[in-house]
């Protein structure tokens, strides 16, 4: 609903969260320092003050950011994403061009309303920051404000509580600034009920579609129209530079290769670890409870052993019938429907009391009555299993793989050491490394920055990269690693890459492939079926909107489409975005109507045979959709009110900002 809320009023999604991300940060502040560590803009006195002499990529009121200022926080930012992100971090997927510009208008942003707070001269009360700070979850015990576990926290984000109370007060200064505009917006309900039938109504369709597969046998393509494309879409065939590399890995594998185990070693383990392999004398128990309270008087007492000793006798007499007496008898909820039957019992598991009485008994035989904390039980042992040992050879094979994997830990963890120090001893080469330890050298060609290539973007004839060594290889530690200054282009062997708490890598690039456009010969086939995909979509699409032309003209019923179904845009079904758009935007003057739609794969067209109000909301799901609505529209107007704040005062971005964004 708000996506959908969000479009109405000239906000779309992607814009409105961006505007919650950047733009209502301060009202967020409290929270996210506690998360993750926060890095903290120039305040209003700083940014006031600060002078420097690094470059400037914009300015806000005559006053400069700097490159910086724009630095430090994109530090801090992918900081933040390391540490949320662990060892999947890549910032060559994180540090875009669309980051880099959301970080400089973040920057100006706050920019501006440090001027605007400055020059409107607001403050924060003493009262009005300790209010703030009291309120914070993470710093109370029990509901209330705890000094200590203050002082803990703010300790374990390396802050002081007077640094963090003046950059609290900072923002809760910039707050004032634009927080009345987006708390005061308030959608009008009977907007907001108009909306809701909007959203929640839904239309029947049934669908015809026009796959380009069905025209793709018909399509013959020369080696002309080949050549054609090749040279007019060079641009999109590049393939991005690519390094081989010699690599090795030390896993449970590589560290258990060449532990060998004697008979000898198997059977003292055996013999030390009998109680692993041992089963101790088991019973089968049941029984009937009569409770006595706690509080019970004589009285009440001997009534409760009278009634058990009855039920002691009635059992005795016929055992057959205990089951039966515990089902009508016995107050124990946890046994009595199934008979009494407790299951099979060992030594330590019941009551000493009852304990005691069920291990004195033989097969079959029903005890006396045992008084316990509980109550009165009538004890009956239905049958006993002998203490077993399991055999040797029975259990041979998982003691050699246990003590296997208790070599190979600790083999591993002699390993990882001396790979440590080898890595760093030997820089030029994988090969006497891996001699030394023992350890498999493997190749692979095609690692990209963004991962592995496809093969058929390499070479003919390169080897190909195995699913196993695929997923090594993409992880982004090992690219970031293989791309690094001093493994790309120094050529010396990087550290130790840690993949897991049990799987290490060491990389050595061994070549370097430029990013270029592969030769025609390479992509020929490939360039055959993208020209062959395109011809079959564009004839699909001509006969769909051939199709949806004689529709729209006929009376005819129209035939080859699929079952009606029922769509809304609370349940698209499997409709793309642009189909829901389509199908719920178009006009039902006359029923039915048909609309067309361009699809990848070749052309769709939409019957719509019915329209129907969706189900009547009740008063919590209209408040909660206005409660949406209103904060939809206070970010929009947030965000006006700080277009007209930027040309207030005078944002202006100079040249190096492009360059910056970009990545040059």
């Amino acid at each position: 609903m708000v996506h959908f809320a969000g479009n109405i009023l000239g906000v779309n999604a992607t814009h409105m969260f961006d505007l919650i991300r950047n733009h209502k940060r301060w009202m967020q502040f409290v929270l996210l320092l506690l998360i993750v560590p926060s890095f903290m803009f120039f305040g209003v006195e700083g940014y006031s003050s600060f002078m420097s002499s690094e470059p400037d990529i914009a300015e806000v009121d005559g006053k400069p950011i700097t490159l910086g200022q724009f630095d430090v926080a994109r530090r801090d930012q992918l900081e933040q994403y390391r540490r949320m992100l662990g060892s999947q971090f890549d910032p060559a997927a994180i540090d875009t061009p669309a980051f880099r510009q959301d970080l400089l208008n973040t920057l100006i942003d706050q920019g501006v309303l440090a001027a605007a707070a400055t020059k409107g001269r607001y403050s924060v009360s003493d009262d009005a920051l300790r209010n703030t700070i009291a309120a914070i979850p993470a710093v109370q015990v029990n509901g209330q404000f705890s000094p200590e576990r203050y002082r803990q926290v703010l300790a374990s984000q390396g802050l002081t509580p007077n640094d963090f109370e003046l950059g609290l007060r900072r923002d809760l200064v910039l707050r004032q600034v634009l927080g009345p505009i987006g708390v005061t917006a308030t959608a009008p309900l009977d907007v907001t009920t108009k909306l809701m039938s909007v959203v929640s109504q839904t239309r029947t369709v049934a669908i015809r579609d026009f796959k380009a597969e069905q025209f793709a046998n018909t399509i013959d393509i020369s080696d002309e129209q080949v050549k054609a494309w090749y040279d007019q879409n060079a641009q999109t065939l590049i393939v991005p530079e690519y390094v081989s590399l010699d690599y090795i890995v030390l896993d449970e594998d590589a560290a258990s290769k060449d532990v060998v185990l004697s008979v000898a070693d198997i059977e003292h383990y055996y013999a030390q670890n009998q109680a692993r392999y041992s089963q101790p004398e088991r019973r089968r128990v049941s029984h009937i409870l009569i409770e006595i309270a706690p509080d019970a008087d004589a009285i009440k007492r001997q009534a409760a052993l009278t009634r058990a000793n009855d039920l002691l006798l009635q059992a005795k007499a016929d055992p057959s019938l205990f089951a039966q007496l515990a089902r009508d008898n016995s107050q124990d909820p946890g046994s009595a429907q199934q008979g009494g039957d407790l299951g099979w019992i060992s030594k330590s598991t019941l009551i000493p009391e009852v304990e005691d009485a069920v291990f004195k008994l033989n097969k079959g035989d029903i005890g006396g009555v045992v008084e316990s904390p509980f109550g009165n039980h009538v004890i009956y042992v239905t049958d006993i299993q002998a203490a077993t040992t399991k055999p040797f050879e029975q259990v041979r094979g998982d003691i050699e793989n246990e003590v296997r994997r208790q070599m190979a830990s600790e083999r591993f963890a002699d390993l990882a050491t001396k790979l440590s120090s080898a890595v760093y001893d030997q820089r030029d080469s994988l090969a006497p490394i891996a001699k030394s330890l023992g350890l498999t050298l493997r190749q692979a060609t095609g690692l990209s920055k963004e991962g592995v290539l496809r093969s058929d973007l390499l070479p003919p004839g390169t080897p190909t990269v195995d699913i196993k060594q695929r997923e090594l290889l993409d992880q982004p530690k090992v690219r970031q690693a293989a791309f690094s200054n001093e493994v790309l282009k120094d050529r010396l062997t990087s550290g130790v890459i840690e993949i897991s708490s049990d799987t290490l890598m060491a990389i050595h690039v061994t070549a370097v492939q430029a990013s270029a456009v592969p030769p025609l010969a390479q992509l020929a086939e490939k360039v055959r079926l993208i020209i062959k995909q395109e011809t079959a979509v564009k004839l699909a699409q001509t006969q769909g909107e051939s199709v949806l032309a004689a529709l729209k003209s006929s009376k005819d019923k129209p035939e080859g489409f699929g079952p009606t179904q029922t769509v809304s845009r609370q349940n698209p079904l499997n409709f793309s975005a642009n189909e829901l758009a389509t199908v719920m935007s178009a006009s039902l003057n006359t029923l039915p109507v048909f609309v067309g739609i361009d699809a990848l794969d070749g052309y769709r067209i939409i019957e719509i045979t019915g329209v129907s109000p969706g189900p009547q909301a009740d008063a919590s799901q209209i408040n909660q959709f206005r409660q949406q609505l209103s904060q939809a529209w206070g970010n929009a107007q947030e965000r006006a009110a700080l277009s007209v704040l930027r040309e207030q005062y005078g944002v202006k971005l100079k040249p190096e900002a492009a360059v910056l964004i970009k990545g040059d």
